[in-house]
Parts: C-alpha cells; structure tokens; sequence
C-alpha cells in the first residue's frame, strides 16, 4: 500500500470505528497537532475518535486524499453528523457533554499527514476558522471551558 492509500485505508477504520486496525497503522510515537493547543498521542486520539463515534451515530470525516508526495499526504475533511449520544471529552481534559440532538457540519479543514517507515508519524490540522472541535461544540451549544479558549488564543 501506498502513503496515499494507508491514509485513507486510516480514516476509513476510524470512520468504521475500527480503532485496532487504525492504531496498527500509525507509529508508536504519532502525534496529531491543530485540534487542541497541545499536540495528542495515538491513544488520546483513537479515544476522541471512539467517543465521536458514539456521540454522533452519523459522523461523517468526509475525508479526502489531495496530493502525495513522499513522506507526506496532503488531505481535507468537513465533519459532519447528529449529537444523538453523550461525547465523552475527558481524555481531553473536557468532561462529558450530554446529548443536545443538534445537527452540525464544519467547513473543510486542510491536513498534512507525514509518514515514517510505512506508519503514519503525525498529522497535523491547519487551523480553520468554522472546522474542528470548537466549531463542532459551537454548532451543539456547547460552551467551551475558559482554560481551552484561552490555550487556543494564544496560539493564533
């Protein structure tokens, strides 16, 4: 398989809620930046997508593979679903947020996915305003905690 392929062959274990066949494909230390103020590990990761999956019956990653080239995909995603369950954010620090039955969809986010011995090494979300957790949140009505508005502030 491909850089590009593994890529998607990724997204779609984690869209599946595959999350074994997902980990097995990223390397021991992955590291995913640009969704909180500090880079998350696999684990931490592959939990948010769980906790996703359980939340949003529905979600869709809309993910797609733009262009290759050597060690890094380039890709972009536009979630989208139905907040039908409770999303379980204490990995991150967050608590649990109760179901609101509120439909959201963020704007496309542009992702860089680098590869290191046919694993995936990181991936790293460029920041888009009305993409990623906060819009996600945003759209439930879902007040952020003080401390992640102000981590991802101070990174603008």
């Amino acid at each position: 398989m491909n850089n590009s392929e593994t890529a998607q062959v990724l997204m779609d274990s984690v869209q599946k809620g595959n999350f074994e066949h997902a980990r097995s494909l990223l390397a021991d230390d992955f590291q995913l930046s640009g969704l909180v103020s500090e880079p998350i590990n696999a684990e931490t990761w592959l939990g948010m997508g769980a906790s996703l999956g359980m939340a949003f019956t529905n979600l869709n990653y809309h993910f797609k593979v733009d262009s290759s080239a050597g060690d890094v995909v380039n890709t972009t995603s536009q979630l989208s679903g139905t907040n039908s369950g409770a999303l379980d954010l204490t990995g991150l620090r967050m608590g649990v947020i109760c179901a609101t039955n509120r439909k959201f969809s963020t704007v496309q986010e542009n992702t860089k996915i680098t590869f290191k011995d046919e694993k995936v090494r990181s991936w790293a979300i460029e920041p888009t305003e009305g993409a990623g957790l906060k819009a996600i949140l945003g759209q439930l009505g879902v007040e952020l905690p003080t401390a992640y508005v102000a981590s991802k502030s101070a990174r603008h």
